[in-house]
């Protein structure tokens, strides 16, 4: 068994781990951005991105193949700095936020859909009112406007002002 000693230790330098830490955070939330809203599902790629990386940071600390505990630690603390830091940057300089957050993007408007934001979200229309139809919606005319949200979500705003019906989740698999 390892000496108590070797687990308050950090097996790797510091400004490696935090080097580490800041270029995989930075490079998969850039291929994050460009990948797209739809591929994040019901959380932002943040969350996402944060979740990941903070489970893979975690992994060799809790399955013993790190010396030291400080290493992922730190490595998880990194990633947390950096989250945060978009956001603070996002909130802070409002200029930036369109290139650190995403926006909703319009799929529906009076009744039309928008084919070119369809294309760059690689969204078929077929998938659009396959969503449509989730909120109880047969019609695309009946839809004043159709947002793909951050989340990935499809938030809809009936022509009627009505309230659509909340998507149905999909029945559990056994």
């Amino acid at each position: 068994m390892a000496a108590w000693a070797e687990f308050f230790r950090f097996s790797v330098p510091v400004g490696e781990t935090l080097l580490r830490g800041t270029v995989m955070f930075l490079a998969i939330y850039a291929i994050s951005r460009v990948a797209g809203k739809r591929e994040a599902g019901v959380h932002s790629l943040t969350d996402l991105l944060v979740v990941v990386l903070v489970a893979e940071a975690a992994a060799p600390g809790l399955v013993g193949e790190s010396k030291g505990l400080l290493d992922g630690l730190l490595l998880i603390a990194t990633i947390f700095a950096w989250s945060v830091a978009i956001d603070a940057v996002a909130y802070r300089w409002p200029a930036l936020a369109p290139l650190l957050k995403s926006r909703p993007v319009p799929l529906i408007r009076d009744g039309q859909i928008n084919q070119r934001a369809l294309r760059r979200e690689f969204m078929s229309r077929d998938e659009l009112m396959v969503e449509l139809r989730m909120h109880g919606i047969t019609d695309v005319k009946d839809v004043a406007r159709a947002y793909l949200e951050p989340s990935g979500m499809v938030s809809i705003l009936r022509a009627d002002r009505a309230e659509p019906d909340q998507p149905t989740k999909p029945p559990a698999v056994v």
